[in-house]
């Protein structure tokens, strides 16, 4: 068999992130539809990822966050997304590239994603972004407020996992 030069691992990764980017690009016009809510995980360690240290220290590898019922702020990019979240009845502001995302769930349709974070990634990004030219920039207009009372135990900040799409492919 010919070695893949192409990547199209790494390329499907891509295109992927971009229904998570899409998604979130919704909520940011039109705020969360009927009971639609998000679960997304990521690298706390990785390239481009804005966290305060309390919570780099408590989440050291991985953090999962629910997009709910008290958010603001959010504003996303072409290549990373930005939103204002409560822990510990803390506001944070957390900045995600979403080469750092490493899955995406939305409960109230079970639906899925789950991503491979590797060094690749990045690169295949900043190679996209350069034939695309810089991310466009526009202004948030979506805020709202979340209650965690829907977060189902498997998938608190306290425990963070990841939803594998197979989990909802039928057999």
């Amino acid at each position: 068999m010919a070695e893949d030069l192409m990547r199209y691992d790494l390329l499907a990764q891509h295109a992927l992130r971009g229904v998570v980017r899409l998604a979130l690009k919704r909520v940011e016009r039109e705020g969360l539809p009927g009971e639609h809510h998000f679960f997304i995980a990521f690298g706390t360690r990785e390239p481009g990822v804005e966290i305060s240290d309390r919570l780099r220290e408590k989440y050291k590898e991985e953090m999962t966050i629910v997009v709910q019922h008290q958010f603001s702020g959010l504003r996303v990019l072409d290549d990373r997304f930005s939103i204002q979240l409560f822990f510990d009845g803390i506001p944070e502001e957390l900045g995600i590239p979403f080469a750092a995302v490493k899955g995406f769930f939305d409960p109230s349709v079970q639906f899925g994603l789950q991503f491979e974070v590797a060094e690749n990634d990045s690169a295949l990004t900043a190679s996209n972004e350069s034939e695309a030219g810089p991310p466009k920039e526009e202004a948030p207009e979506a805020t709202g407020d979340t209650d965690d009372s829907n977060t189902p135990p498997d998938a608190s900040n306290d425990d963070s996992k990841v939803v594998s799409l197979d989990t909802f492919r039928k057999k």
